[in-house]
Order: C-alpha cells, then sequence, then structure tokens
C-alpha cells in the first residue's frame, strides 16, 4: 500500500476539468517526479492532494485512509507539506522567522528542528539574520523548503523546486531532496528540468492533458524514446 495516492482524480477549476482519471502516488522513502508539457495539470496534481482545488471525481488517500474532504490545514496536520513555485517565502522576514513560521501549527519546542534545516542547509544558519528578501533564488528556495520541512512531514510536495535556479544551484537542491528521502520522508515534485529531475526519481509519471500517458521508475522513463523524443529533447 502506497503513502499517499491521489487514485482517479478527475477535477480542475470552475467548471473544466485538468485532471481526468488521473492516478499518482508515492510512498515513504520514495522520490516521485511528475514530468510533462506545460498545461498537462502537473500543479494542479499537487493542489488537489492537499485539497486546495475540490476534484469532482476521485479520492485521496493518506496511509490509507481517505483524506478526500478534509481541509488543506487539516492535511497538513496529518504530516503533508507544499512548497509552491512562486512566493513561498515571506520577503521582508528573516531566514529564522520564516523557519518558525513553518513550524506555527506545532505545539512543541522546535529548536531541534531548526537545527536539523541548518544541517540541511548550511548557508541558512549564516544568513539565518537576513531577510528573505534580499536572498539569491537558490537561497530562497532553501529556505521554502527548509519552512515546510519545520512541520516534520511525512509527505513533501515540492512545486518546480529548481525553477530559475542555476545549474550548480538545481544539483545542489536535488541533493538536499534525495536527503530528506533517505529520512523516510515521501518526496513528491513537479519538475521542468524532467533528465535532471528523472535522474533522482524512484519513480516517475508522465501527464498528458490531464491523464496518465507513462510511468515507471526513473531510469525506465529516462530510456523511454517516446519520453526522449517528447520531454528529454533527444
Amino acid at each position: 500500500m502506497t503513502y499517499l495516492t491521489g487514485k482517479n482524480m478527475t477535477g480542475g477549476y470552475g467548471g473544466a476539468d485538468i485532471l481526468t482519471d488521473c492516478t499518482i502516488s508515492v510512498n515513504k522513502g520514495e522520490i516521485v517526479v511528475i514530468v510533462g508539457p506545460n498545461g498537462a495539470g502537473k500543479s494542479t496534481v499537487m493542489k488537489a492532494m492537499l485539497g486546495m482545488i475540490k476534484l469532482r471525481e476521485g479520492q485521496i488517500l493518506l496511509e490509507n485512509s481517505n483524506i478526500t474532504n478534509l481541509s488543506p490545514q487539516d492535511r497538513v496536520s496529518r504530516g503533508m507539506a507544499f512548497v509552491p513555485q512562486n512566493k513561498n517565502v515571506f520577503t521582508g522576514m528573516t531566514v529564522q522567522e520564516n523557519l518558525e513560521m513553518g513550524a506555527h501549527l506545532r505545539k512543541d519546542n522546535i529548536d531541534e528542528t531548526i537545527g536539523q534545516i541548518y544541517e540541511l542547509f548550511p548557508v541558512l544558519r549564516k544568513k539565518r539574520k537576513q531577510l528573505a528578501g534580499e536572498l539569491s533564488g537558490g537561497q530562497r528556495q532553501q529556505v521554502a523548503v527548509g519552512r515546510a520541512m519545520m512541520t516534520k512531514p511525512t509527505a513533501l510536495m515540492l512545486d518546480e523546486p529548481t525553477a530559475g535556479v542555476s545549474p550548480i544551484v538545481m544539483d545542489e537542491l536535488f541533493e538536499r531532496i534525495i536527503e530528506i528521502k533517505q529520512t523516510g520522508v515521501a518526496v513528491l515534485i513537479v519538475e521542468q528540468n524532467a533528465r535532471q529531475a528523472l535522474s533522482i526519481a524512484d519513480k516517475g509519471f508522465v501527464l498528458v492533458n490531464g491523464q496518465n500517458k507513462i510511468s515507471g521508475t526513473g531510469i525506465d522513463l529516462l530510456s523511454n524514446q517516446e519520453v526522449r523524443k517528447s520531454f528529454l529533447g533527444a
């Protein structure tokens, strides 16, 4: 049984369906990557799984429990965390304040978790008193991921985590994501840099027009001729 599943999801915004009978799943200690062309519904999958859009059909299952009717906040309290592509940090707050805001639902001591985030992203410790709005794009992404990790999630969803960063920073972010996976977190990623993302993926899903087109291990998708031709530029 997979840990987090969006099962047979159909729905979208208003009256239009973006997703049609789409199923995405991820287990603990696994990286799953969703790739596909622009407008395929990749980000919509994550919003549906977090409860930000209402499905017309389908279910969201977390550890075999149906959470389809729970609010986003209730899903976060159950262990889900989401890092959107845009507006994912409080630019007028320091790095430390951003991390503290990520733990606003917690009632316990958060010092140990903050220390773990600084170990994961050492540059943030050095810049902990600096405003997030003054950081580079890659450092902001680290703050965003770190803030999400402050909830001690069991399932982490990342929407385009490497958008707008340099190749060196992208590689570093992927290395940190692998470290997060190795702690037993289920990691679900939407990513335009398909080749690099699939290279770290345990499993991947290719979406086209809101539907499952191809799925398999990251290695299988990297070697699939249709995927290479359509999405990898080879």
